[in-house]
């Protein structure tokens, strides 16, 4: 296996695994009187186990060699199509792991979350409209086109649609097969699927609410609630003919200029053009949550499960040497390595340009464990490596990114090919027998070899970590079960049957010697049993909270030394969300909690100022200047008294002691315990305070960001500013130019159509940031999409039609549409400066004026969308909604509020929390 191409074992990385820049503290006090802050520091907040690694279900840094690290594996192994009884979005599948209020897309009402609710089955019965006579479900038509409508050049050269044969109309429903299910990103048919209906024209008015209000109908078929725009509240699914057209020029579009402003919006439906009637293959979900509770076991010690079967998991595939001519060089001479050691020199080659290769502590930790290798496989033609600053390896950089690049250039049929194989190659791991239910597993495939990148400045990221063989591996399985067979040489190290616990195999890496497990994926039963017991059990803490801050408050005057110090322990525990912290060893990173925090870390400032600067978990930085009562203040004072800046400031407590008292309080209580338990009730308290319930849709969202924020802040979860922030902003500022573009357009056509309009203030007045420059700026960048999007269409519907054993599409159709953008354009450009706008068709003042009310409206909302999304470009929001925030209190506030909660949770998090889905909107944490 090269480097290259063991793409397909890796995890995936993003922009916040870089180290976070310095950042000015922000203080600020939550709801239920935390001191909510934000420091400078380092790095993100993350999702880990126990060890202090993430789990194997999730991302993990450490986990990723760094070989193929900086490869993309996009064009082999696109997204998994996720099978659910009902699709309720038609968002592009990049926007699923993310929730689409942060997206740049205005904000547009869908149906709620595919979760598991009372009456779902009859809820999603085909109503008899949708069948004819003869029993067969009728399809609905699609669009031939994968490109928004107001996106489309007015005199595109594209010859009028034929009209379909009725056999087409009488299509039999297919069952999907999920090996069929092989499309590419942007062959996947749009998600949602509307009802069909007659072919008559319907009048549908647009309510001018761009985000609360739904649309009326008039035509028995249901149509999607609106969603703050012209063009998508009027569309009817149908086609893109006639009735469609024209609700999609009241926007000012059917002059045929294209629009950023919805040209991203619709971009995001992929796959139109496709007419499929497959009819996708609904899972039972097993309701673990309404069962008996004495039956949903999830103590420690106690059995998880009775029967358990599952196929062990994937070894990444050995290692191929690269070809004859590509070698590193040292002295400026090419070696000849064995494949042992040329496997660990193309890791750190493939990492060459990015920061961990300009890292001293990274290149000394690789270069030693390196010649520790080449110790053992040394160089075929006798060369003697002994210093790293005469090593090159620019020749396997160059070659990797060669074959990243050829693989990224593969067709759409290549890729589906590859998709297959690589699927049907998995399809037995995917799934295990749980109790003889089938349930997804997490992260069946064992981590490949390669470089260990760390967080922060850990001392040992640059080290090899070694492959993994079966005999490294513990399987855990019911004793009933077949043993499963390793897809490589090997035998397992031991075969166990532990039905007190939930994972099905461990092992323990070389670098940290820390435990590696794979569990069952994040929405199975026990996983949700785990997750559920959690936040009963901090929600459990409400009854006993008052009586502990009773106590650690009167010991705060203790005389017994220990006591005062475990009081003032707890008192940041609870007030800052301070975590216990344990002790580190010297070749573990720095990082420190409440109970092992040095005198060195925490400076007073009278007369009541507390500055703590440490670094905390995954080694980002914790700097908080806090107000604290006064007997602490004093209490801090005497700690460090006749200490040194490397004594321990509590060393009379340990986490230990500490959740030992916390413990004769209420079973299972611990420090842990306390920080979800503030993150939750703070959480509810500013949701609860201030949630704008006659706002629109984006002012809900924004406020239900912003007590995200004050969440995650508390709890110091950090990031760096994403990489592409800026060029995300610079694109939604260009967006919003395309929305005002929009409008100056539907004004201009106002006039036309009556010109008393242009005295009238409202209209009269020209959109800001938008002159000549900025027009004819936005037409050409306009212009240049148009063309990429025609000659890409062009280029998909040859490839399709070769693959149908059709003869393609000469060249002179190509020329012709691109004639029909430039003509379009050129008509543009004629308009620049006249106030006028000639529409396709003409429409009625009164049409026209709604259709600027409700751009006004999107402008609005997405005005505000751009606000939230600077506001949080250095908070981690992910980390406090995954792991501390009660996933109930979202539920019930959607349902409180009419939010549809895809905005907020993305498919992820909706698969991890069904259990959650179901509370009524008055709930309370």
């Amino acid at each position: 296996m090269t480097a290259l191409d063991s793409e397909h074992s890796m995890f995936s990385d993003d922009d916040d695994d870089m180290p976070l820049a310095s950042q000015s503290s922000r203080n600020g006090i939550a709801g239920n009187g935390h001191v909510v802050t934000n420091g400078a520091g380092s790095g993100k907040g993350r999702v880990l186990d126990a060890d202090g690694d993430t789990p194997m279900s999730d991302v993990d840094d450490d986990d990723v060699p760094l070989s193929q690290a900086t490869r993309s594996t996009d064009a082999l192994t696109p997204s998994k199509r996720k099978r659910r009884p009902a699709p309720v979005s038609d968002s592009s599948d990049d926007d699923d792991d993310q929730p689409l209020a942060l997206t740049s897309s205005p904000p547009k009402h869908r149906r709620s979350a595919p979760v598991p609710t009372k009456g779902a089955r009859k809820a999603t019965k085909l109503p008899a409209s949708a069948v004819s006579t003869n029993g067969k479900v009728k399809p609905e038509d699609s669009d031939s086109d994968d490109t928004p409508l107001n996106c489309h050049v007015a005199s595109s050269s594209k010859a009028p649609a034929k009209p379909k044969p009725k056999s087409s109309q009488r299509r039999k429903v297919k069952v999907e097969n999920p090996d069929d299910d092989l499309e590419s990103e942007d062959d996947k048919p749009a998600p949602t699927k509307k009802a069909p209906q007659p072919r008559k024209k319907r009048k549908v008015d647009a309510d001018s609410d761009a985000n609360s209000k739904s649309v009326k109908k008039v035509a028995p078929r249901k149509i999607k609630k609106g969603s703050g725009s012209e063009t998508e509240a009027a569309k009817p699914v149908s086609k893109k003919k006639g009735k469609v057209k024209e609700e999609v020029e009241e926007d000012g579009l059917k002059n045929g200029k294209p629009s950023e402003a919805d040209a991203s919006d619709k971009s995001s439906k992929k796959g139109k053009g496709k007419q499929k009637e497959k009819e996708e293959e609904t899972e039972e979900v097993y309701k673990w949550w309404e069962q008996d509770p004495d039956q949903t076991v999830v103590s420690d010690g106690t059995q998880k499960w009775t029967t358990l079967e599952h196929n062990g998991v994937i070894f990444p595939p050995p290692y191929q040497s690269l070809p004859s001519q590509v070698k590193m060089k040292y002295n400026g001479k090419p070696v000849n390595l064995p494949p042992e050691s040329e496997e660990v020199a193309g890791f750190y080659g493939a990492m060459l340009e990015t920061d961990h290769a300009k890292d001293a502590t990274f290149n000394k930790n690789f270069f030693d464990d390196w010649i520790k290798v080449l110790k053992e496989h040394p160089p075929r033609d006798g060369t003697i490596i002994k210093e790293f600053e005469r090593c090159d390896f620019r020749p396997m950089f160059e070659y990797f990114e060669e074959e990243k690049a050829k693989k990224k250039a593969l067709t759409s049929a290549e890729k589906k090919e590859l998709k297959k194989q690589k699927d049907e190659m998995e399809a037995k791991y995917v799934t295990c027998l749980l109790d003889g239910r089938k349930e997804k597993v997490g992260n069946f495939r064992v981590e490949p070899p390669g470089l260990f990148r760390g967080r922060g400045e850990h001392p040992k990221k640059g080290a090899f970590k070694l492959r993994v063989h079966p005999e490294d591996i513990t399987i855990n399985i019911g004793a009933d079960a077949p043993i499963p067979v390793p897809n490589i040489p090997g035998k397992w190290k031991e075969v166990i049957h532990d039905n007190t616990v939930t994972w099905l195999a461990t092992w323990t890496e070389n670098i940290n010697n820390n435990h590696k497990y794979v569990f069952l994926a994040a929405g199975s039963s026990l996983k949700g049993q785990s997750d559920m017991s959690k936040f009963e059990k901090s929600r459990e803490l409400k009854n006993y909270v008052e009586r502990i801050r009773a106590d650690y408050r009167a010991d705060l005057k203790n005389k017994v030394t220990q006591l005062r110090m475990r009081a003032t322990a707890m008192y940041f525990i609870d007030v800052l969300a301070l975590r216990a912290g344990n002790e580190k060893g010297e070749d573990e990173a720095d990082t420190v909690g409440c109970c092992s925090l040095r005198c060195e870390h925490v400076t007073l400032e009278p007369p009541n100022f507390v500055i703590f600067d440490f670094l905390g978990k995954d080694s980002i930085r914790y700097y908080n200047k806090v107000t604290v009562d006064e007997q602490v203040f004093k209490n801090i004072k005497i700690f460090k008294r006749d200490k040194k800046d490397s004594d321990g400031l509590f060393d009379r407590v340990n986490p230990g002691y500490l959740n030992k008292h916390l413990q004769s309080y209420m079973k299972g209580l611990s420090a842990k315990v306390f920080r979800t338990y503030n993150a939750s009730i703070t959480f509810q308290n500013q949701l609860d305070d201030g949630t704008p319930e006659n706002g629109t849709l984006q002012e809900k969202l924004n406020h239900y960001n912003h007590a995200n924020r004050m969440v995650a802040i508390l709890c110091n979860h950090q990031r760096a500013a994403p990489k592409t922030h800026d060029q995300s902003m610079a694109k939604m500022k260009e967006k919003l130019r395309g929305f005002r573009y929009d409008r100056m357009k539907l004004r201009h056509a106002l006039f036309v159509a009556d010109p008393k309009y242009k005295k009238q203030k409202k209209y009269a007045k020209d959109e800001s940031d938008l002159d000549d420059d900025g027009i004819a700026e936005h037409e050409e960048s306009c212009k240049s999409r148009e063309i990429e999007r025609v000659e890409k269409k062009f280029a998909k519907e040859n490839e399709k039609l070769v693959e149908e054993g059709k003869p393609a599409q000469g060249d002179d159709v190509l020329r012709s549409r691109l004639r029909a953008v430039e003509d379009e354009f050129a008509r543009l450009e004629e308009e620049r400066g006249t106030s006028k706008a000639a529409l396709k068709r003409d429409k009625p003042p009164e049409k026209l004026i709604e259709s600027i009310d409700r751009l006004d409206e999107r402008i609005k909302a997405f005005k505000l969308q751009m606000v939230d999304r600077e506001a949080g470009k250095e908070v981690a929001l992910g980390t406090s909604k995954i792991n501390y925030l009660d996933p109930r209190i979202t539920a019930a506030w959607c349902k409180k509020y009419d939010v549809p909660i895809e905005k907020i949770f993305s498919k992820t998090l909706l698969t991890k929390f069904p259990w959650a889905m179901e509370v009524e909107p008055d709930w309370k944490f």
